[in-house]
């Protein structure tokens, strides 16, 4: 088993993996400034509350003990946040990063798993859709996953600096075995906000009811997030195992429609969700689905909690009990 080191350990996908890489045997240490983390999703005794920008501390913590692998989250994620404040973006997100790649290469870690998105792809020109289209986001928070992913391509030929890049799409759901949950503030992701909907009483807006869909609303891939966790731990033992570095699509292969994600909330709930609808949001494709394919074939990953009615579940099962406290 392996030493792992989790940055943005303390927020959504970041503490599930650390779960799971647990579960699976590993040891792991999180780092995490707590901006937006939560240390309550923490194990007791695993969390640094340390900046990735503190190129000394970050150097000291991965010199002090035999780190075999990073998996890096740590980063900022609301697209509508980025377009109002790229530099925050590029700050946090690239100039972050650029730092952990040095303290890393410092320490003589050099594998890593790293966090990227969907929307490296910008406006999709097929759909599902595959790795090898091109990468061109049309916001600043696309253009600094874009921009580490070059970093790292040029690492891996230069420093022999191994990395998988994991492109995912809609995260949802939890892992209620774990206590762990979707806690944003504020929040953005579609199904938290209409289970908070049911709950309150006060209308979810649904933005954009005249796409060029069969229901006229957007159509995404919602991958759960205790699937994704389990494909970040197949890609760091892939790393530990001397395997090259690759980027993957992470996703269902199915997408689903707002209204289907509704319908969806109302069958787990049995309440009626109440709406409104809103105009359609600059910059958002009518269809985003993943092939991931190539995962599956070359890490033997698979989806299992796939089911709509699966996630929403388990996010209601949250919703209900956790607490973002």
């Amino acid at each position: 088993m392996a030493l792992i080191l989790v940055t943005g350990g303390a927020g959504y996908i970041g503490s599930h993996t650390v779960y799971f890489l647990r579960q699976r045997g590993h040891e792991v240490a999180v780092v995490d400034n707590l901006s937006r983390g939560r240390a309550k999703s923490v194990p007791d005794g695993l969390l640094h509350q340390l900046d990735l920008r503190d190129a000394a501390g970050l150097t000291a913590l991965l010199q002090s003990r035999p780190f075999d692998a990073v998996i890096h989250f740590a980063a900022f994620i609301a697209v509508g946040e980025s377009t109002k404040l790229p530099e925050l973006y590029f700050s946090n997100n690239v100039a972050s990063s650029i730092s952990l790649f040095e303290a890393m290469l410092k320490a003589g870690v050099k594998r890593v798993v790293f966090s990227s998105t969907a929307a490296a792809y910008g406006i999709p020109t097929h759909v599902p859709i595959i790795e090898t289209q091109p990468s061109q986001p049309i916001n600043p928070y696309g253009e600094t996953k874009v921009m580490v992913e070059r970093i790292l391509e040029t690492l891996d030929l230069h420093r022999e600096f191994r990395s998988v890049c994991l492109r995912y799409f809609n995260a949802c759901g939890s892992e209620p075995a774990a206590g762990l949950g979707e806690c944003h503030e504020p929040e953005t992701h579609l199904i938290p906000l209409i289970l908070r909907a049911v709950r309150t009483g006060q209308p979810v807006t649904l933005f954009g009811d005249d796409y060029p869909t069969p229901d006229g609303t957007c159509i995404r891939d919602y991958i759960h997030v205790s699937d994704l966790a389990e494909a970040h731990i197949n890609s760091v033992e892939h790393l530990l195992r001397g395997g090259e570095s690759q980027v993957f699509n992470v996703g269902t292969g199915h997408g689903h429609s707002v209204k289907e994600v509704v319908a969806a909330v109302e069958r787990v709930t049995g309440k009626k969700v109440p709406v409104t609808l809103g105009p359609r949001r600059d910059g958002d494709p009518p269809s985003l689905v993943a092939d991931s394919t190539k995962l599956q074939i070359t890490l033997g990953w698979k989806p299992t909690r796939a089911d709509l009615d699966r996630i929403v579940s388990d996010a209601w099962d949250f919703a209900q009990h956790g607490t973002c406290a």
